[in-house]
């Protein structure tokens, strides 16, 4: 089955030309200082509709599928994984809202002049989310919210936090996830509102934005801050889990890419022995293994993509795409860090930054094992 129709071709070449023209001499420049994603670029962004691919017409996106989204994401993260995320920020379409909060919100999101973070995750919420313990509490036409939250990119650069809480306590063991709920936090980018401070997390990649961990001290917000049903929170955010799957296997296929155009073009140059290295069956093989595996995924994750726009369930798939081509991520860029030698070491090549963004596509969005929970548990039905 051939998936690439003629206006796919042309959405994937725009991107391509725009990752490699625009992003990808950004991202040599800023990534080894730490540097942030120049606004510039968000704008230019923003102009091609990137923040609004998910978005319907009527809400000022361009109204696409989940297929052209992965396309788009996969050029971009070729040039800098942090950019392929950014677009998230956008196209993330928040689950149980109202058309209300549709129309009144939408518009900018998909302009590019609305962007989120996204707060869900603490200390002892990460794979386990049914455990989130920061709190919500209803006092009058306020929710006042206590508690601390961690790994929440772009919290300061942001123009709202989603933010996860919980409004009531468990009162059944297999049912700790009922009684969360989300919240719309508005601020001003560059910082937080008072009753909420935070520290930037020290990561070792991903960089171009922030990411923190916030702590809420008797933050008061509005009752109308709640979106969608109270207790309702953590179906919401699964609803949005197969996209946001697919999204993270093509960000690692973008990744394993560049390292597989990196090493070919290395290949070429060095030379070893009086020969360039691309003509050792070593290193052709290697080369050919990278490419058959990177393709391989590529292939599945249009198969997703697919499903997902046909509107067919395929929570499974989902998990067994962002699970292969994350791995086949880390090992690609490894390898072509090898190939690279002393030289793939160093920060005068982009080799080691897809190296090191390659390694947390295994982690976030679910890491492997819970990938590969979720596919045995399909398989073989739960665990008592």
């Amino acid at each position: 089955m051939s998936y690439i129709t003629e206006e796919r071709k042309l959405i994937q070449q725009m991107a391509r030309d725009f990752a490699i023209k625009e992003v990808l001499p950004i991202a040599n420049k800023l990534d080894p200082e730490q540097g942030d994603i120049p606004m510039s670029l968000r704008d230019q962004m923003a102009e091609l509709g990137y923040f609004g691919i998910l978005i319907p017409e009527e809400y000022g996106g361009l109204g696409l599928g989940v297929f052209e989204y992965a396309l788009v994401t996969e050029e971009l993260a070729r040039a800098w994984m942090s950019v392929a995320s950014i677009i998230a920020r956008g196209n993330s379409l928040w689950g149980g809202v109202t058309e209300e909060d549709k129309r009144r919100y939408f518009p900018k999101m998909a302009r590019g002049e609305w962007l989120g973070a996204f707060s869900l995750s603490e200390a002892e919420a990460g794979s386990d989310l049914a455990n989130v313990a920061c709190k919500a509490t209803r006092q009058g036409d306020e929710w006042v919210i206590n508690g601390s939250k961690t790994w929440c990119t772009f919290a300061d650069g942001a123009d709202y936090i989603v933010l996860f809480a919980r409004t009531s306590a468990p009162t059944d063991p297999k049912r700790r996830h009922v009684g969360i709920s989300q919240f719309l936090i508005q601020k001003q980018r560059g910082g937080f509102p008072p009753g909420i401070s935070g520290s930037p997390i020290r990561k070792i990649g991903y960089f171009g934005w922030k990411t923190w961990e916030l702590y809420f001290d008797n933050f008061h917000l509005p009752a109308s801050a709640l979106l969608g049903q109270e207790g309702r929170g953590f179906y919401a955010m699964m609803s949005g889990l197969e996209t946001a799957r697919v999204h993270t296997a093509a960000r690692a296929i973008g990744l394993a890419r560049g390292a597989l155009d990196d090493s070919v073009e290395y290949a070429k140059r060095r030379a070893q022995f009086g020969h360039p290295i691309a003509e050792f069956q070593a290193i052709r093989f290697k080369l050919a293994e990278m490419a058959a595996n990177i393709e391989a995924a590529r292939q599945f994750m249009y198969f997703v993509a697919n499903e997902i726009d046909g509107k067919r369930r395929c929570d499974k798939e989902a998990s067994m795409v962002k699970w292969f081509a994350s791995e086949m991520a880390e090992r690609v860029t490894s390898d072509a860090l090898q190939i690279h030698g002393g030289y793939g070491y160093t920060k005068d090549f982009p080799i080691e930054r897809y190296w090191r963004d390659a390694r947390l596509t295994k982690i976030f969005e679910g890491t492997s094992q819970i990938q590969l929970r979720v596919i045995s548990d399909r398989l073989l039905g739960p665990q008592d």
